[in-house]
Formats: C-alpha cells, sequence, structure tokens
C-alpha cells in the first residue's frame, strides 16, 4: 500500500489536498505514503499483545515514539535546532515517520524477544501438557484470516465512504480543510484518546472470563464508566473554554481557530454517544463477528451514505458546508450509538433465552 501511494502521489494529492497548495506537496505525500507501513505494524503488534495479556509491549511503542519525537524535535525542528539550515514541512513529516516506524519495529522487536522460546505458557483453560507455539505459521494465519474477514468487509465499507467525503472537504479551499485538519487533531490527539484505548482493553475482559459475566453486567460497562468520566468534563472544557484558543494556536490563524470552535460546539455532544458505542461495539467482534459487520453496514448504508451523496450534489460554500457536514459526522455517531444498541440488545437477550451459544475455536 506504501508503494503504490507514494506511485500515486499525484493522484492523492489532487483528490486530498487543496489546490492552493497542491503542487509543493508532494513530497510531503510521499513522505507520509510510508505510514500506512508504520501505522499497520504498530496496531497489530499492539492490539496482538493486548489480546495476549502483554500491556508491556504497547507501553514501549508509546515511551519509544514519545521519546524519539522530542530528541529529533530539538534537534531539527526547534528554535534550538543543530546547524544553520530552515526546518521545513517536509522535515516535520519526516521526523513523524522515522517516530513511527522506530515505535512501531522497536515493539515487535521486544515482542519477539519476550517470546523467543515459541512456546506460550499454558494457563488454567488447558491441559498442563498443552504448549501453544507463538512462532507465525500459514496455520495460524488461517485461524485468523475466518473472522477477520468480516472485520476487514466493515472497515472497507467505512472508509470507502471517508475519503469521499473529505475530497468534498478539500475542495471548499484551504482555510475550511485547514480547519477540519484541526478540528481533526484536537479529536484524535485529545478527546479520543482515552476511547480507543479503552476499546483495546475491553475485548481482552470479554474474551477471557465471558462464562463468568453471562449473568452479570457486561464486561465493557466499566470501560463505558471510564470514557464517561473522562470525555463529558473535556467535552464541557473544551466547548465553553478552549475549542477557539486551542485551535488557534494550533493554526496561528483567527479564520481557522473560528471555523474550528464552531465545529467542535455544533457536535461536541456527539462523542460522548461515540464513547459510549465504541464500548458498546467490543462485545460484538469479540464474540459475533458477523453481528459487528452487520451493525457498520446498518450505520453506513442507511445514515451515513445518503447524507454523503447530498454533500455531493448540494452546492456547497464555506459559509453553510458545516451545516451539512455536522449532520454527517455528528448524526453518524449519534445514529450508530442507537444502532449499537439494539444489536447489543438483541444480542442480550438472544444469549439469556439460550438461542445463542459463544462459537467454538476452530483450529485448521
Amino acid at each position: 500500500m506504501s508503494i503504490v501511494f507514494v506511485a500515486a502521489s499525484s493522484t492523492l494529492a489532487k483528490g486530498f489536498v487543496p489546490v492552493e497548495v497542491r503542487a509543493t506537496s508532494l513530497a510531503y505525500v510521499r513522505i507520509g505514503a510510508f505510514s500506512a507501513l508504520s501505522s499497520a505494524l504498530e496496531v497489530a503488534v499492539s492490539t496482538a499483545t493486548r489480546a495476549l495479556d502483554q500491556p508491556d509491549v504497547p507501553l514501549v511503542i508509546s515511551c519509544d515514539k514519545f521519546a524519539v519525537n522530542i530528541i529529533l524535535d530539538l534537534l531539527i525542528v526547534s528554535r534550538f535546532h543543530v546547524e544553520s539550515f530552515t526546518p521545513t514541512v517536509n522535515m516535520q513529516g519526516a521526523i513523524q515517520l522515522a517516530c513511527n516506524m522506530t515505535a512501531s519495529i522497536a515493539g515487535l522487536c521486544y515482542f519477539l524477544y519476550t517470546t523467543r522460546n515459541g512456546v506460550l505458557v499454558p494457563d488454567s483453560a488447558h491441559a498442563p501438557e498443552d504448549s501453544h507455539s507463538t512462532r507465525p505459521s500459514f496455520r495460524a494465519l488461517r485461524i485468523l484470516a475466518r473472522p477477520e474477514i468480516l472485520t476487514l468487509a466493515e472497515s472497507a465499507v467505512r472508509n470507502a465512504l471517508y475519503p469521499w467525503l473529505v475530497h468534498g472537504i478539500v475542495s471548499l479551499g484551504s482555510k475550511y480543510y485547514t480547519a477540519w485538519g484541526v478540528f481533526n487533531t484536537i479529536r484524535w490527539g485529545l478527546i479520543m484518546v482515552p476511547v480507543p484505548a479503552l476499546e483495546a482493553t475491553s475485548p481482552t475482559f470479554i474474551g477471557h472470563p465471558f462464562q463468568r459475566h453471562k449473568s452479570h453486567n457486561p464486561p465493557c460497562s466499566k470501560s463505558i464508566g471510564l470514557a464517561l468520566l473522562i470525555e463529558i468534563p473535556i467535552c464541557l472544557l473544551l466547548s465553553f473554554l478552549g475549542a477557539g484558543p486551542f485551535a488557534h494556536y494550533l493554526s496561528n490563524s483567527d479564520t481557522v481557530a473560528k471555523t474550528t470552535a464552531r465545529m467542535w460546539q455544533t457536535i461536541d455532544w456527539c462523542y460522548i454517544f461515540c464513547a459510549v458505542s465504541t464500548q458498546l461495539a467490543t462485545i460484538l467482534p469479540a464474540t459475533r463477528p458477523c453481528w459487528y459487520l452487520y451493525q457498520s453496514l446498518a450505520s453506513n448504508i442507511l445514515y451515513v451514505l445518503p447524507w454523503a451523496i447530498v454533500c455531493q450534489v448540494a452546492d456547497l460554500d464555506e459559509a453553510d458546508a458545516w451545516t451539512y457536514h455536522s449532520l454527517v459526522f455528528g448524526g453518524s455517531l449519534v445514529f450508530s450509538f442507537f444502532d449499537i444498541l439494539v444489536f447489543d440488545a438483541l444480542w442480550a437477550w438472544r444469549l439469556r433465552e439460550g438461542k445463542t451459544e459463544l462459537g467454538a475455536f476452530k483450529e485448521s
């Protein structure tokens, strides 16, 4: 994918970079293309090791990324950087890529080192004489491929719509697109940080002791409580005090800061629904992956797709574009919450009535 992105950098720039800076952005696009490799490696290692009860591996990845980022920023792009060159945005992109690649490779090496014997210690669920190899193999890949096809299909549908919407945002000009970029930086760099962390942890508690939770509260209930405890104060703080100043700090533009603040204050409450629905959704891929695909198809086809079409056919400008985009991005979060709630309720009812059994582990 990274090689394809590099080869198609001109086409990607036409679709996802404002025309004002398109000609000068090709080098940055080529550098950023390899984030596909680093992201895939980092997510695969982090998710797999959390499922194996080795959260120290994701911690090593995060610590390495933080340390390398601080060192390279001080040496290259800070006011006190070495040599006499002028830092550029391409240097910043190269630093980000170096941080991601170093951290992901370090995490993978650390994981391989901790499992260098190649045998997983048996637990209480297996006979003492059982041993399970941790070495990569095609047999293990076939086991993982069955449920992964469903989550791959879910991701493909969801991500087919998102670039279409982003292309429409890009066409509105650099100021609106920059505001959208700052909004996403605030969203993923601050607001949503606890949500995927809790999402990654919840399936571990669902998968290991699930039999004990059949007649009790769902394992994700604690994740929901923690998500609300963090997300509600942050949303209120940003909405009433911090969105505009923080956006101005990131963009150094009054116009961009004003637009970003409007974006956030319009749909901030939707991310509380998102925090809850993300934790509720972890039940489905951990126990019924096909249901996870169904709820995603329902949300994307019944809500996101119609509004995406409306955004394409409507004659939007910077003044009224967010009215439509807020209905797409914010409304989809609320719709997904009720969508997942329905599927979870049906899942719980069928399990309580004895109409659903947990699927058996199938080895190739």
